[in-house]
């Protein structure tokens, strides 16, 4: 009984930490969208993480939702600056996400200042 229970404790362990380093370092998707940085701030009760969203419509009918992790200080600057204004964000995708990681499964990596395909020359 005593081996019985070491295996089952020991694959509860295993399975767990292998659920854990398959969230934080597997990525679903890479990728670039450009609009409209229309929010970016700080929220939440127990965990504080960053959240933004992009306008990519004339409307804003289409809104992209974003998270910035707290290590990545450069983009956490320069989304707060470019906010308004219109700019290009790369970015992954997670499976899935850590509550005090943010939000949403999307999260920035760099941003860029674009001129936009909106304005009248």
């Amino acid at each position: 009984m005593k081996k019985f229970l070491g295996i089952l404790i020991g694959m509860a362990i295993v399975s767990t930490v292998c659920y854990f380093a398959f969230v934080y370092y597997a990525t679903y998707s890479e990728g670039v969208r450009s609009g409209e940085l229309i929010k970016f701030s700080s929220k939440g009760m127990v965990f504080k993480t960053y959240e933004g969203e992009l306008s990519q419509g004339i409307s804003g009918a289409q809104i992209f939702s974003f998270s910035v992790l707290d290590s990545d200080e450069k983009v956490i600057a320069d989304l707060k600056e470019l906010e308004g204004h219109y700019v290009k964000l790369t970015y992954i995708e997670r499976y899935k996400t850590f509550p005090w990681w943010g939000d949403s499964v999307y999260y920035i990596k760099e941003v860029k200042k674009e001129n936009s395909p909106f304005k009248i020359k």
